[in-house]
């Protein structure tokens, strides 16, 4: 017998997609890549403090960690990181090389062959010696890397170099044993790839105010005999040139992804591959991603699309590309080739991030590790809509709308659903469309999540990026508002039970938009950006330090303009309840910016709540905190909007 309907108003749907079910399949496999003919790649442990272990697939199929608890394989440069480990197979098994969350040092290890070692001393200064995107170069007895640096206790008091790393452990009490092999010429740099006949090395650099997508330059230079890096010139690139990625063919040629024509595409020796009005890279938020892999045959692997990126095979002799078949509609930035063997990260609307292989001989595509499994009935999932909506002045503006369903549950007629646009982070990325628990959580309640890509977002060329230059806290709120706004207007939301959340950058879109607008009835600021002028003075981290020059204008010339954008500046016009969520160990975005805005709202009489969480940085990681995020969310809107969700606790909110 089929399952009976109930009609209960919305927001008040029972679900089994409870907040502690999204928080533990929260994050996705990353850092793909070949040992041998093993797949290994990095997984997320929310329910162990929020660590990445190392995962193997044995050739039999099997699954296992690399590293116990509490090893956590993730690097802070930068932030944000990146690619935190690299293998080679020995004699003896694989020889592992990896960062170590806790004390950022470099450790090697062979699996089964005792406690992992370390390569790398610990710093007395700053921030400390923090390793990325290593490459061990075993005939050499070294790793190569980046090395980032700490000259003085603030955040952007340090350097950036290219290194090599003695694999012996000599290095691991001594600074003076770590090799440069290149110069301080820029203040970043990604890591060197090194050409198959290893005559040559080539890596992406930039300097302030430039951030990657911005503009980067191309370098190549001479592989000398020692080891050292010689005749460093620029081929590709520019202040006005991101490249996104670059990397050898196996005849020597050079890759390399170049927005030159106002999308990301692929070039080889500076030849155009295949000239399309699609990305095939995108922004560099972390060293080491990748969008494309060359295969032996001279095929290639490459991530490409408007608005999502899917994984395809490129001919680079007809420019014609054949995407891998399969229900993934997206694929991380994450891709690795071994023979005519291809393996990234991908997911789609009704499956969560798995690891797959393409064979680009057959054509077959497979998942071989972290396969999704559903933690609920797929009834329950959100049945997503791609859409285009009309901003100001007539601007397109992107969106993912997930409306309100449960198949156990529909409202009563006439009532219109409460919907939550979702600002996302960065602002320079974009919400891909994939399966995510934390909409189901609401979705599956009868509230609908409208996730908008708005101008400044990655996807759509290098125009639709530029909307958010100088305009940022304008065209982000504006086109997030005329999302908004559509849905009630079309009759698909309830005008009077509107909600904006986002994280970051999305905090402040949020923040800004509370400030600015009288759309939304409420919001939640996730570890938010809310004073401009602090931010942009010292109270943020060395890579985006210099970001608010293209997002608001050069501070020394437009300082009105980081007064008169900044929610914190604006505190008397925010009258509509929210929630603040805030990591104490938060570097990037640090609480000192919530404190701040609070401070002016007091006594103002707006209901609120902050909530901190200890341990937790940028992004949250440990399960315990998600799950009290997203609890705590859901009884704003159910306060505000008058819902009834049942099982939830109650969020006390001040004034």
């Amino acid at each position: 017998m089929g399952q009976s309907v109930r009609t209960l108003s919305y927001g008040s749907w029972p679900s089994p997609v409870d907040a502690a079910l999204a928080a533990a399949h929260d994050g996705r496999p990353d850092d793909v890549g070949f040992v041998g003919d093993e797949v290994w790649w990095t997984a997320p442990r929310p329910t162990e403090g929020g660590r990445r272990t190392l995962v193997r697939r044995r050739a039999d199929g099997t699954e296992e960690p690399v590293l116990p608890a509490p090893w956590n394989v993730r690097s802070r440069v930068i932030e944000y990181g990146g690619r935190p480990w690299a293998a080679v197979t020995t004699d003896a098994g694989p020889l592992v090389v990896f960062v170590n969350f806790a004390d950022q040092r470099l450790y090697a290890c062979t699996p089964g062959g005792g406690e992992p070692r370390p390569l790398t001393p610990l710093s007395p200064v700053g921030g400390g010696l923090r390793w990325v995107e290593p490459d061990p170069r075993p005939e050499r007895g070294e790793v190569w890397c980046v090395l980032e640096e700490f000259t003085g206790d603030g955040p952007t008091d340090l350097r950036r170099v290219l290194v090599a790393v003695p694999l012996d452990g000599s290095a691991a009490g001594d600074r003076d044993a770590v090799r440069e092999l290149a110069g301080e010429q820029h203040r970043f740099v990604t890591g060197p790839r090194v050409s198959p006949d290893g005559r040559r090395a080539a890596w992406l650099a930039w300097d302030h105010p430039r951030m990657p997508w911005d503009g980067t330059e191309l370098i190549v230079a001479e592989v000398g005999s020692d080891g050292t890096f010689r005749d460093a010139r620029t081929v590709a690139g520019g202040p006005e040139e991101s490249i996104a990625q670059a990397d050898w063919a196996p005849d020597g040629a050079l890759l390399y992804a170049s927005d030159r024509t106002g999308w990301w595409n692929l070039y080889r020796d500076g030849r155009p591959l295949c000239v399309r009005e699609e990305e095939f890279g995108g922004p560099l938020w972390k060293l080491g991603q990748r969008w494309f892999a060359a295969l032996d045959s001279g095929l290639i692997a490459v991530l490409h699309g408007r608005g999502a990126a899917v994984l395809g095979i490129l001919d680079p002799k007809t420019g014609e590309v054949v995407d891998a078949a399969g229900p993934w509609t997206e694929f991380a930035p994450t891709l690795a080739a071994h023979g005519e063997r291809v393996v990234g990260v991908g997911a789609g609307a009704h499956s969560g991030y798995e690891v797959v292989e393409l064979d680009a001989r057959t054509g077959r595509a497979r998942v071989i590790g972290a396969p999704h499994e559903d933690a609920v009935d797929p009834a329950y999932y959100p049945r997503p809509r791609i859409r285009t909506f009309t901003g100001p002045g007539g601007r397109d503006v992107h969106a993912h709308l997930h409306p309100p369903h449960n198949p156990g549950c529909t409202a009563p007629d006439g009532e219109l659903p409460p919907y939550v646009v979702w600002a996302h982070g960065g602002p320079t990325s974009r919400s891909p469309l994939v399966l995510d628990l934390e909409i189901a959580y609401f979705t599956s309640r009868g509230i609908g999540v409208a996730e908008v890509n708005y101008g400044g977002s990655t996807g759509h060329g290098r125009e639709y990026r530029g909307r958010l230059r100088e305009q940022w806290g304008v065209v982000d709120v504006e086109d997030c508002a005329a999302v908004a706004l559509a849905l009630a207007a079309e009759g698909t939301a309830d005008r009077e039970r509107l909600a904006v959340r986002g994280g970051s950058a999305g905090g402040w879109t949020s923040a800004a938009s509370l400030a600015t607008t009288d759309v939304y009835a409420c919001g939640t600021i996730i570890y938010p950006i809310l004073d401009l002028t602090g931010w942009g003075t010292g109270e943020t981290h060395d890579f985006e330090s210099r970001y608010l020059e293209s997002l608001i204008g050069p501070y020394a010339e437009v300082p009105g303009r980081y007064t008169e954008r900044s929610p914190a500046e604006h505190a008397e016009s925010v009258t509509a309840p929210f929630l603040l969520l805030q990591g104490l160990d938060d570097v990037i975005c640090p609480p000192v910016q919530c404190e701040r805005f609070l401070a002016r709202m007091a006594g103002r009489g707006v209901p609120h709540a902050y909530l901190t969480f200890e341990g937790e940085g940028h992004g949250f990681r440990r399960a315990e905190t998600m799950a009290r995020a997203l609890e705590a969310e859901l009884s704003l809107y159910a306060q505000v909007f008058g819902l009834t969700p049942p099982g939830v606790p109650a969020l006390e909110l001040t004034r």
